[in-house]
């Protein structure tokens, strides 16, 4: 299963860095995607990273902003947020894909394990 964690309440302009831990397998070689579901509205992809080279593909929304970052050895995939906004605020929750994965993709249909949210509330 996944764990995510260190959301919280930050003021805009300010960081977060959230968590995403997995028991019970090992996440090397798996697509991991973040997510964020805002209040009233679909939840959607804003960053994933691939499980072989580690590529990163990004939300417009979240570019320049945010980073996804894995560490196989702590079997935990990171998401650095800087310079937040008000309209960050959302559940966030971490996914993984089984391998082989072509293509780390920004749609939630292909993960296979969720973690449960972390709220992270950005005030301005």
């Amino acid at each position: 299963q996944l764990q995510a964690s260190g959301g919280g309440l930050v003021q805009a302009g300010g960081s977060l860095r959230l968590s995403c831990a997995a028991s019970g397998f090992r996440l090397v070689g798996y697509a991991i995607g973040w997510f964020h579901q805002a209040p009233g509205k679909e939840r959607e992809g804003i960053a994933v990273i691939s499980g072989d080279d580690g590529t990163t593909r990004y939300a417009d929304s979240v570019k320049g902003r945010f980073t996804i970052s894995r560490d196989n050895a702590k079997n935990t995939v990171y998401l650095q947020m800087n310079s937040l906004k008000p309209e960050d605020t959302a559940d966030y929750y971490c996914a993984a894909d089984t391998p082989p994965v072509t293509i780390a993709s920004m749609c939630l249909s292909p993960y296979d394990y969720w973690g449960q949210g972390t709220l992270v509330t950005v005030s301005s």
